[in-house]
């Protein structure tokens, strides 16, 4: 019932609806006046022709005649009788047949169907709603951020500039809300001076007059814009953002930090504070063939293995887990432990490290000033000419042909970095670079994350998700507090010791154990214990840091947080 009186609402609010409504009860009026009219005179013919018949017989002559049903049952036998007939006939077929439908159709039923759709993507929230987050569109990022949000209790809408586009939001069961992006109303709508965040991830124009509007009506909100250059990245700040992400240089640089370089020493991919976290290819050294308790990593050096790459799979370590040529150690240590890790490591040379990079556009034009930073040699291929910027070192070409491949020096090259935003070029990129080089480091960027795992199949060894890095950048302004992301799923995050582990030690908690994921930290009054031993107790009120993919953080949230065991 309420949803009908909201449609009837919304059909009544514009004047074009009521105007079309007393047209559409004038023509009726009219139609009963021609029935009530035609209806006598058929009485006078009749009696003309000396038939008598009923008020009733009456009205059911005229209905059937005009509707055409015709059931001959009762005619007339003069011409003039017969001229009647045919006149109400043709009124009949002029009104019920097809003036009444159009009308009909044109001003009543279609405007109500239209206000029914609009009774499906309201304008306003309840003004009860509150800590919600507000979101500009319905792409990759905002759909691994929907997944986050959910996960951790907050409630989100997604604003829709058109109806069309709230429709198709509304019909894959998302809470839409529809409004203009650049209309105060809107966000007064939308109880913004209430909300925990906006979230604009459209073109830099469309997010520059969200942040300002939204800016301009609530002036403490929490905004997070994405900007795809750095004059974006001033009009953003100028006109209020909390926080603007360049995402393809955020990619580019993760992407970068990955290449493995000349040597076996371990490279920063983050850090929490003094917290350093640093993946090293082990390959060529004397760790080869050793297990996790015996390689003297924890004892010796004080940096701890807290996680394995296999084949672009993370693995959580344990004290048995066994070193491969292949593997690449996650390692978590202080600044100074993770350099006398590299003191005893860097004496293993592998040669010089030069990497290809397949494509030219923002992603991997960041890559490369990366690699720079690092001294790391690299030849880029790209297809369009008028995208390269240093001819010198660039291959114009496709990167599926043999002789361009040739011509980029990927079979010398130790490394290739796939940075195209077209995810189903990326796999088949992958699968050919995997058979043309068996051995060769091959680390690609994806776009949406239902392809990371296809892209590991196809043969990459690492995948970084610009869907999951935006998401979970957004993420971190809403709580407050880090989440490092490692790679695809892979997450280094802080979470206040739950009631259910106060007093217990880190080895009787059985955490990795149980959950998958690794305590890399315990901090209290301001005083952190990296690398903690087994042993170590986890006083109430303590902060751990932890690492374990998305699976393992839910598993923990849900084995020691949520259910309080």
């Amino acid at each position: 019932m309420k949803s009908l009186l909201a449609v009837v609402a919304s059909f009544l609010e514009t004047r074009t609806s009521r105007s079309n409504l007393l047209a559409l009860i004038k023509l009726l009026a009219v139609l009963f006046g021609l029935i009530a009219i035609y209806s006598i005179a058929f009485h006078y013919l009749m009696a003309h022709e000396g038939q008598n018949h009923t008020w009733l017989t009456g009205l059911y002559w005229t209905l059937t005649v005009m509707s055409t049903l015709g059931f001959g049952d009762i005619t007339f036998h003069t011409d003039i009788g017969r001229v009647f007939s045919l006149f109400v006939l043709i009124t009949g077929v002029v009104f019920l047949l097809v003036l009444l439908p159009f009308t009909f159709i044109e001003f009543f039923y279609a405007p109500w169907m239209k206000a029914q759709a609009q009774a499906q993507a309201p304008r306003e929230l309840p003004p009860e709603t509150r800590r919600h987050v507000l979101l500009t569109r319905h792409g990759p990022i905002t759909k691994y951020l929907i997944k986050l949000l959910k996960r951790h209790g907050y409630t989100y809408y997604i604003l829709a500039p058109t109806l069309a586009e709230a429709l198709e939001l509304h019909d894959k069961n998302l809470p839409v809300v529809l409004g203009e992006f650049n209309d105060p109303e809107t966000y007064r709508n939308l109880r913004v001076n209430q909300a925990a965040m906006v979230v604009t991830t459209r073109t830099d124009v469309i997010n520059t007059n969200v942040t300002f509007t939204v800016r301009e009506t609530a002036p403490n909100i929490l905004i997070v814009a994405t900007a795809t250059s750095e004059s974006a990245r001033d009009a953003l700040e100028l006109a209020g953002a909390t926080r603007v992400l360049r995402l393809e240089l955020m990619m580019g640089h993760a992407l970068a930090r990955r290449v493995i370089d000349r040597d076996a020493s371990a490279h920063r991919i983050g850090s929490l504070d003094d917290l350093h976290i640093a993946e090293a290819s082990v390959g060529g050294t004397t760790l080869v063939g050793k297990k996790i308790s015996t390689s003297g990593l924890r004892g010796e050096i004080g940096v701890s293995v807290v996680g394995l790459w296999d084949h672009g799979v993370f693995l959580p370590a344990g004290p048995e887990s066994e070193i491969g040529a292949n593997t690449i150690l996650v390692l978590a240590g202080t600044p100074e432990q993770i350099d006398r890790y590299n003191q005893l490591m860097a004496r293993t040379e592998r040669g010089e490290s030069r990497v290809v990079i397949i494509g030219s556009g923002r992603v991997g034009r960041a890559t490369a000033e990366a690699l720079d930073e690092r001294q790391i040699a690299w030849k880029m291929i790209e297809k369009l000419p008028e995208r390269v910027r240093d001819r010198s070192r660039a291959v114009i070409g496709d990167a599926a042909e043999l002789d361009v491949i040739v011509e980029s020096g990927m079979r010398e090259s130790s490394s290739v970095i796939i940075t195209t935003h077209d995810d189903d070029v990326n796999i088949f990129l992958t699968i050919l670079y995997r058979r043309l080089r068996p051995n060769i480091q091959i680390i690609c960027r994806c776009t949406d994350e239902i392809n990371v795992s296809t892209l590991h199949r196809a043969g990459a060894d690492l995948v970084l998700s610009y869907a999951s890095m935006g998401a979970n950048s957004i993420f971190n302004e809403l709580r407050g507090r880090d989440t490092l992301l490692l790679a695809e799923g892979v997450n280094v995050f802080p979470v206040r010791v739950p009631p259910s582990l106060a007093g217990s030690t880190i080895g009787d908690s059985a955490i990795r154990a149980e959950t998958g994921c690794t305590v890399i930290a315990v901090e209290l009054n301001g005083k952190r214990v990296i690398n903690p031993p087994p042993e170590t107790l986890m006083p109430a009120g303590a902060e751990m840091v932890l690492i374990g993919t998305l699976e393992a953080e839910e598993e923990f949230l849900a084995q020691f947080v949520r259910k309080g065991r």
